[in-house]
């Protein structure tokens, strides 16, 4: 406070009712101006140094008689050029004045505030912790995917009927005491429809749908991942009937004992904590557990007894059959040009999986889109198959001719044992560019 009255208020910047006084008889004022209320400038004629001083008063009707008291006469106050109340200052003043004992109470309080707010959203943060992030999807979010739309799967589909079945009329099992399967396995490589076919399961029956991942399940923190399967099996036992998705069920299910942690590890807690809520099912829970995995072989035996994963259903790649039959459910919509053989290309698209021949017909798309054309054409569907297969094309690739002759003589080698034996795939095309 000292510094800061100090630095406004320079040596020689400060007048007495004394001096001003006697500056007004002698005629050297030629204003007073009234700044905040209780501050006053003296602003003197011609050049002194300072040209303005300062006084402090408590009011400006006690300064004029303070100064008649002092000897100056009415006319010599009425000498003075102009006596200027500084309205704007006063309200200025008040508000500076105001800042400066409200200011830090204000940060004070704003920093309390903001440190509860964290406090309250850290407890909110970890209330929600264990909570289930299992997607639910019910009436019109529910997937609105149905056994036509899943092509090359007929076995699979057959199995699963019962399962659409049984959550529609529970008590035509029921009544004949029969055991419906509490969860389905379904096991097969990547990209062969295991999640389209649980979202088509749950499309038909018509119940609530939650899926989640199985990795969604385990943290760093003891005890979340149990709690989170004991949440997702809440809310699905609140919905009943309903059914409950798993995908990548091998990155909770694996044998236990296997883990860093032994018997203490976090996924195998998660882990007992499903095996313990699939015994909970009661006979009309009407709730089914679909997994999917594509690592059978890893998964802790307790979790495949009967009771829990009772049906096993194998999805694998596609036959011939059905990779027509998934090459015309992902062509619908699209302009296919009159020389699109689908079948053609269901033939020499062995081993493609359901994924694979979706993406074929999608790069097939975008292709003929590039070249500006209005239908999709053979020659697009059978690059789109080589991109796939090989990668795209290397044009640019320098290559000298001796290398390309053993190239050649290796291609022709494959391309003559393809087409002598009978067994074999027939010979498609036969290149040297890499």
């Amino acid at each position: 406070m000292f510094a800061s009255q100090s630095l406004s208020n320079p040596p020689g910047s400060v007048i007495d009712y004394t001096e001003l006084a006697q500056k007004i008889q002698d005629g050297d004022v030629k204003s007073i101006i009234i700044r905040g209320g209780s501050s006053v400038e003296v602003v003197s004629l011609g050049n002194p140094t300072p040209p303005v001083r300062r006084m402090t008063i408590t009011q400006f009707t006690n300064l004029r008689e303070e100064m008649f008291a002092l000897g100056v006469s009415e006319q010599q106050w009425q000498n003075i050029e102009t006596i200027v109340p500084y309205e704007g200052d006063t309200t200025t003043g008040l508000l500076i004045n105001a800042l400066i004992f409200i200011g830090p109470m204000l940060i004070i309080i704003w920093v309390f505030w903001r440190m509860m707010r964290n406090v309250r959203a850290g407890q909110d943060q970890a209330m929600n912790f264990g909570r289930s992030r299992a997607r639910v999807s019910r009436d019109m979010e529910r997937p609105q995917v149905t056994f036509a739309d899943v092509a090359g799967a007929e076995e699979a589909k057959e199995e699963l009927k019962e399962i659409v079945e049984f959550l529609k009329e529970p008590e035509k099992f029921i009544r004949l005491g029969a055991r419906v399967p509490k969860g389905v396995l379904m096991v097969g490589p990547p990209g062969t429809g295991k999640t389209l076919m649980a979202r088509a399961v749950a499309g038909e029956a018509g119940v609530p749908f939650f899926s989640i991942s199985g990795s969604e399940f385990v943290e760093m923190f003891v005890g979340v991942g149990a709690s989170r399967v004991r949440d997702l099996f809440d809310r699905a036992k609140a919905e009943a009937p309903a059914i409950i998705f798993v995908d990548e069920i091998d990155a909770v299910g694996r044998h236990r004992g296997a883990g860093l942690g032994g018997g203490h590890d976090e996924r195998e807690q998660t882990l007992n904590q499903i095996l313990v809520e699939m015994d909970g099912f009661e006979t009309g829970t009407n709730i089914i557990l679909i997994a999917a995995t594509n690592r059978p072989d890893i998964l802790d035996p307790a979790l495949l007894r009967p009771g829990r994963f009772d049906r096993k259903v194998t999805m694998d790649n596609p036959d011939i059959k059905g990779r027509i039959d998934i090459l015309k459910v992902h062509a619908k919509g699209k302009p296919l040009a009159a020389n699109a053989d689908l079948e053609a290309i269901a033939r020499i698209t062995a081993g493609f999986s359901g994924a694979d021949l979706e993406n074929l017909i999608n790069e097939s798309a975008i292709l003929a889109a590039r070249r500006n054309l209005k239908t999709i054409g053979m020659s697009e569907l059978q690059e789109s198959m080589e991109r796939s297969v090989m990668g795209p094309e290397r044009k640019t690739r320098v290559i000298s001719e001796s290398e390309k002759r053993k190239v050649a003589y290796h291609e022709a080698g494959h391309a003559l044992m393809h087409y002598m034996l009978e067994h074999a795939n027939s010979v498609h095309k036969i290149t040297i560019i890499p």
